[in-house]
């Protein structure tokens, strides 16, 4: 297997990035949630935000390095013991796992409080999803010691977990692909939980069609830099403090 390489700086520029673009598009909840990016090739170490800095003031500087391979007890109170828990257990379990975004954001937050926290085809852009998110109904508690070993077994050859009664994650090689993810799902379930909200039958997709659009997705996903590299240029502008 070749050596990953990463340039921790760039790692650090974009996850902060997409911190504080969350807390824009109104998918984050204050200090809560994280996001971690494996600098390691086994994921054994890795970044992730500490406790107390708010999604909308996070900078590159801020973000930890992380081992896998001890307890929340060995780090100090910048660490949260769940954002621990279950990002240690992902990246130790799935190093394909690099970059990981998990949200509590609104609308998805919404759809796992559903007993069927499935998303359907019923849009071009829930259509990405189409079989490709691991959905748990197993909630157990905070993400804390076996819970976040048994979440960290979900994910399959997916790229998401649609955590019921929870949140959801996502699961990329990048922090561009990971967001990208993360922000077109919150879209395309605010699309369904508004159509279910009408009362009128919904149009679902056949499954071929579905299908067919979710490959159109992954070959859309080369895109995916174009996205981080829009908002970065927006927060170089008007945030430039987020790379220091």
């Amino acid at each position: 297997m070749s050596k990953i390489t990463v340039n921790i700086d760039d790692a650090r520029c974009d996850l902060a990035a997409i911190f504080r673009w969350s807390a824009r598009e109104s998918m984050h909840e204050g200090i809560a949630n994280h996001f971690s990016y494996a600098i390691s090739d086994d994921g054994q170490q890795f970044l992730m935000n500490p406790l107390g800095v708010h999604f909308s003031k996070m900078r590159a500087s801020d973000l930890l390095i992380l081992d896998a391979g001890k307890s929340p007890s060995e780090y100090d109170k910048k660490v949260d013991p769940t954002a621990w828990w279950i990002h240690s257990a992902m990246h130790r379990n799935n190093p394909q796992a690099r970059c990981i975004v998990h949200l509590h954001s609104h609308y998805a937050t919404a759809l796992s409080a559903l007993q069927d926290p499935s998303l359907p085809p019923v849009d071009q852009t829930s259509c990405r999803y189409f079989n490709r998110v691991a959905v748990d109904i197993g909630f157990n508690g905070m993400g804390l010691d076996a819970e976040a070993e048994r979440l960290a077994t979900l994910l399959g050859n997916k790229r998401m977990v649609m955590m019921g009664n929870h949140g959801f994650m996502t699961v990329a090689e990048s922090p561009a692909l990971a967001f990208d993810l993360a922000y077109y799902y919150e879209r395309g379930c605010r699309t369904y939980l508004t159509a279910l909200s009408t009362g009128a039958p919904l149009a679902i997709l056949p499954d071929e069609i579905a299908e067919k659009t979710a490959r159109q997705w992954e070959n859309q996903d080369a895109q995916v830099e174009e996205h981080l590299s829009a908002i970065r240029n927006i927060l170089d502008e008007e945030e430039p403090e987020y790379r220091h």
